[in-house]
């Protein structure tokens, strides 16, 4: 088992006074290099760090399932940064997880790209060279079930998201398809609740095509981002016109057959944005390239009020659909589309380096109607001589409009470490995690876990005193504290004024148990030690 360290950081603030303070800090640290991809806020605002680590300590056990490769490794922390549970998943050959989405049952389905045969915790065979490894867990992190996607060809995965009918898409890479149209082109499976597969596509054009991020829309959907260094392809250009498969208008597969459809829009430049819509039944609804001439690189979406916020980094003048210039190194340049995908605005930002965005949220109104705020999170990597500032993690603060409010930089207290941020999650109470790595050399990177309040953001967060979900509820039902305090008492009464349950927590969401009460309506209350109180009526359906 990994151990976990609490740190100590500094933030360092350009453009704009925001007080902010750490709440807390966990290294979690291992003497191998760890690759952390993505921190995912639970239903109970607690976090999942997830990635790939090689278990060294564990190598000689009597017993141990440990490969000589590297392995999906998770570690769950509650409200307070402390662990709640650690766990791997092990195949024979090198795994590594990617992504993973928070399910509405409170679990998680997790997806990476391994090189194993069946063997250890792997329970297929693989496909054919690398294959997409999924598995569903529950909130404790025991496995519910798990599947193997893929194809003679070498496939990677990228994305992960659940739909509003509790499916799930799955997005990745396939590399050299016979059938495909370039040296790699993004591969979507549609999946029901149980992990059948319901569909399938690759799209591409005629070059390198690959999967940044996934996001759900409203309709049900899906917004697809593409790092895409390909042209597109003409009507005349497809393999064989006589297959139905290969035309633009194909319908989505009814059964686990893989549909192809070539891309249509072709780049402006070595680099572009691909924006691609899917319906909930993984039917392409438009597609829409944006970029200059230079090389312009999309890592992460958002979804906004009225559409989508797309960003990346780029190196391209004002050319293209491009309409802003760039300063030194790479800009950050970020796009605001509608549900469309036509251009609202766009911005670029520079921190006079190598700028890389790897995550983005967006602060939305309590009733949707618009966005209040953009978070951005990343890293400045040095480009020959280190500055100051440089492999440090930043974080900038756009208005809803794209216009810059704040910019910081969060850094070690030792110079020497080399910090690169993963992912960054901003919290319904106004607090910011972000999570990556840390390293005084190469080979032995950490996971390095910040949380911060803001006071600024804080200030935007639109709470409530007391929210209950999903109201009406089942089986388990969520209570959320909406103010501060350090102890509190959630009591549950029938209507008659009759006490059911009591239970006191820390924790600014709080899981109950409703299974044993009856068809009808309640009441729960809060009481906090200083004495501050709440109540909302929760239904039982």
């Amino acid at each position: 088992m990994k151990k976990i360290y609490l740190g100590a950081l500094t933030l360092c603030t350009a453009l704009g006074m925001s007080a902010q303070e750490t709440i807390w800090q966990k290294d979690i640290k291992s003497s191998t290099q760890d690759f952390l991809s993505q921190v995912t806020t639970t239903i109970d605002q607690q976090y999942l760090i997830t990635g790939s680590s090689i278990q060294s300590d564990k190598l000689q056990a009597p017993g141990s399932k440990q490969n000589n490769g590297y392995d999906f490794h998770l570690v769950k922390l509650n409200q307070q940064g402390e662990q709640v549970w650690e766990k791997y998943f092990s195949g024979q050959n090198h795994d590594y997880l990617s992504a993973t989405v928070a399910t509405q049952d409170g679990g998680f389905l997790i997806s990476g790209t391994s090189y194993s045969g069946k063997g250890l915790d792997k329970k297929e065979a693989s496909k054919g060279g690398s294959d997409i490894w999924l598995i569903r867990l529950n909130e404790f992190g025991d496995e519910l079930w798990q599947k193997t996607l893929g194809t003679s060809s070498d496939e990677e995965a990228r994305a992960v998201i659940q739909t509003t009918d509790l499916g799930f898409f799955v997005a990745g890479n396939v590399h050299n398809s016979p059938k495909g149209y370039g040296s790699k082109d993004a591969w979507i499976i549609r999946l029901d609740k149980d992990g059948k597969e319901l569909s399938q596509l690759i799209l591409g054009g005629k070059g390198l095509d690959e999967v940044e991020k996934m996001i759900p829309t409203k309709d049900g959907g899906v917004l697809l981002g593409v790092y895409s260094r390909s042209s597109g392809i003409r009507d005349s250009e497809v393999r064989n016109p006589a297959d139905p498969s290969a035309h633009r208008n194909l319908s989505s597969a009814a059964s686990t057959a893989i549909s192809y459809l070539p891309k249509s829009s072709s780049n402006f430049g070595e680099g572009d944005y691909w924006i691609i819509k899917l319906d909930k039944n993984g039917k392409v609804e438009w597609e829409k390239n944006y970029g200059g001439a230079g090389d312009d690189h999309l890592r992460t979406l958002s979804l906004k009020s009225d559409g989508y916020i797309i960003g990346g980094e780029s190196r391209s003048e004002r050319s293209g659909n491009k309409t802003t210039g760039i300063e030194e190194g790479t800009d950050l340049w970020l796009i605001a589309l509608d549900e469309r995908g036509n251009e609202q605005w766009q911005k670029s930002y520079n921190f006079k380096n190598r700028d890389i965005l790897m995550g983005m949220n967006v602060l939305h109104s309590a009733d949707d109607k618009g966005t209040k705020g953009i978070l951005l999170g990343g890293y400045t990597q040095a480009e020959g001589r280190i500055e100051t500032g440089d492999e440090t993690f930043w974080m900038l603060y756009l208005d809803g409009n794209g216009n810059e409010q704040w910019r910081k930089h969060v850094k070690e207290e030792s110079k020497k470490k080399e910090e690169r941020l993963s992912d960054l999650r901003l919290n319904r109470d106004g607090s910011i995690i972000l999570a990556g790595t840390s390293a005084e050399e190469l080979g032995k990177e950490n996971w390095k876990i910040v949380k911060l309040g803001d006071r600024q953001v804080d200030q935007l967060i639109e709470k409530r005193d007391i929210k209950i979900y999903p109201n009406p509820v089942s089986d388990y039902a969520y209570v959320e504290i909406g103010f501060a305090f350090k102890d509190a008492q959630i009591t549950v009464y029938d209507m008659s004024g009759r006490q059911l349950q009591s239970l006191t927590t820390k924790n600014s969401v709080t899981k109950i148990n409703t299974q044993a009460l009856i068809q009808g309506a309640y009441l729960v209350t809060i009481k906090t030690n200083d004495n501050k109180t709440a109540n909302a009526k929760l239904i039982k359906k």
